[in-house]
């Protein structure tokens, strides 16, 4: 009778032992730990990411859609509303068409880019009267989403908020995907289509790599930029992803795309200027 119990004392222990194996080997493959563990909050250690896409923003195509003004609204300025590509984010993303996302508790605050405010509100405003809501829940400004959602996943390299939002700067101004564009003629107009293959010929002669194009319609709505993590520039899609003149991605494009132009006009029963697209190229 002992020794039978002896033995069963023995397989409890054994199967307590290989299940914790189990566990501990899973976490350590090459798996996603929050899934392992159930869990998906921004503390829990993300797997190192691979390369940055800098991804721009067509305002003409974004503005027209336009239908609240505020202060925070970048297609709001009338003239002095944007007329070239804008930053929408740096995003460290993974080769095998994922992403890391809060990646730490590290809270956005925006004392620490006091000094970059007058070219963020410029190159990187907000298209947006809603406010955003961060890895925590709260509601906040756009450049608190971008920084909490994915910059804090790329601290390896950026390692804090001020670089974080200085890098995507000086990404953004070295690689001037406006001015390339317009010295090739691909200037913003209502009534021009340009063949997408051009577009993408333009970026890669001028940077030696292949962006990505993202439509809305026929119009063009952002194109990214991806770089390796010493930012020199590389591909963003492999030849599986690419065909032809076309870039494909969760919205892709047809092979003639606009770059709508916007002139500043009035909200119905508002005074409050807004930027829709109706003309004049000025880029």
């Amino acid at each position: 009778m002992a020794s039978l119990l002896n033995r069963s004392i023995q397989l409890v222990l054994f199967s307590v032992l290989s299940i914790g194996l189990f566990c501990i080997g899973e976490i350590n493959a090459d798996w996603n730990v929050e899934a392992v563990l159930g869990g998906g909050g921004g503390d829990l250690k993300k797997r190192e990411f691979d390369y940055f896409k800098l991804s721009l923003q067509w305002p003409g195509t974004v503005c027209r859609h336009t239908k609240h003004c505020c202060s925070s609204n970048g297609c709001c300025r009338g003239s002095n509303a944007p007329v070239e590509f804008t930053i929408h984010g740096l995003w460290p993303d993974y080769n095998d068409g994922t992403w890391p996302s809060c990646c730490s508790g590290h809270r956005f605050n925006v004392k620490e880019i006091w000094t970059l405010l007058d070219a963020l509100n410029k190159y990187w405003p907000s298209f947006s009267c809603s406010s955003v809501s961060d890895c925590h829940g709260r509601k906040g400004l756009f450049w608190g989403h971008e920084w909490e959602k994915h910059g804090t996943c790329s601290s390896s390299v950026t390692y804090d908020e001020y670089n974080y939002f200085l890098t995507t700067l000086n990404l953004y101004f070295k690689y001037n995907v406006t001015e390339v564009l317009r010295e090739e003629g691909y200037v913003a107009s209502n009534t021009e289509k340009y063949p997408v293959g051009g577009i993408i010929s333009a970026i890669q002669n001028a940077f030696h790599a292949t962006p990505e194009i993202q439509c809305k319609g026929d119009a063009v709505e952002e194109l990214r930029l991806c770089f390796y993590k010493d930012f020199e520039p590389r591909d963003c899609a492999d030849d599986s992803n690419r065909q032809s003149d076309m870039v494909y991605s969760k919205a892709s494009c047809p092979r003639h795309v606009s770059l709508p132009a916007y002139v500043s006009s009035r909200l119905e029963n508002s005074g409050t200027e807004v930027s829709s697209p109706t003309l004049k190229s000025s880029i």
